[in-house]
């Protein structure tokens, strides 16, 4: 399966965690800003980064927006801009649209407007964003150090049916899983021959870079 792309418009502080945490695992990212200074600070950090306006369509056309899997509208404090670019996003056919929103009525208009995800910085920090648009089934994501993480994982139609003897998540992964959910009950001392039923949430620690890998080799749509 081909990895997703993502393009990442405005490289504030939020856009340039994001877009950086997705080129750091793996993914292609295209960088978007109106600054040549803020593009010149990501052009490494990015597979590509590219001065323009997002309010344009002919220039957001012209850079095929329309074929990235993701855009993600992480433009600062000029609201009406990303109001406009993500009009502009919807009407040239963008798959998911994923916009940073400066409070609640900004983020009721751009729900209104077509925005299929709305995010609030202060309640989603950037490397969290990046873990759910990997993966839809990531219902939470926590660090609980620099290098290790806690992730609650709903179970994808890959797993369902199979025993966590089979997924053999830790060989495979180094990886453990700590417990399942299941119709709200935690079962905290799994067996290897439990079977992942539908809407089963799993929860897996391990560190940061092996997370990545599971949640990319578990991701859907």
């Amino acid at each position: 399966m081909a990895k997703k792309q993502f393009a990442v418009i405005g490289m504030g502080r939020f856009g340039s965690s994001i877009a950086s945490s997705l080129t750091e695992m793996g993914f292609e990212v295209l960088a978007i800003d109106s600054s040549e200074d803020k593009i010149q600070d990501a052009i490494n950090k990015v597979t590509h980064a590219v001065s323009a306006d997002s309010t344009d369509e002919e220039a957001l056309r012209s850079l095929g927006i329309r074929n990235f899997d993701v855009v993600v509208v992480a433009i600062g404090e000029d609201i009406q801009a990303s109001i406009l670019t993500t009009l502009i996003l919807k009407d040239l056919g963008v798959k998911m649209i994923v916009v940073k929103a400066q409070n609640d009525l900004h983020g009721k208009v751009l729900t209104k407007i077509g925005a299929d995800k709305v995010v609030f910085p202060e309640r989603d920090m950037g490397l969290r964003v990046a873990h759910h648009l990997i993966s839809p089934n990531i219902l939470e994501y926590i660090e609980i150090s620099e290098d290790h993480s806690i992730i609650d994982l709903k179970a994808p139609e890959a797993m369902i049916g199979k025993s966590l003897k089979q997924l053999d998540i830790r060989a495979k992964f180094k990886c453990n899983v700590m417990a399942i959910k299941t119709n709200g009950q935690m079962n905290i001392a799994p067996y290897p021959d439990d079977l992942i039923r539908p809407d089963d949430v799993l929860v897996i620690v391990g560190r940061n870079a092996d997370l990545s890998n599971l949640e990319i080799a578990y991701s859907e749509g």
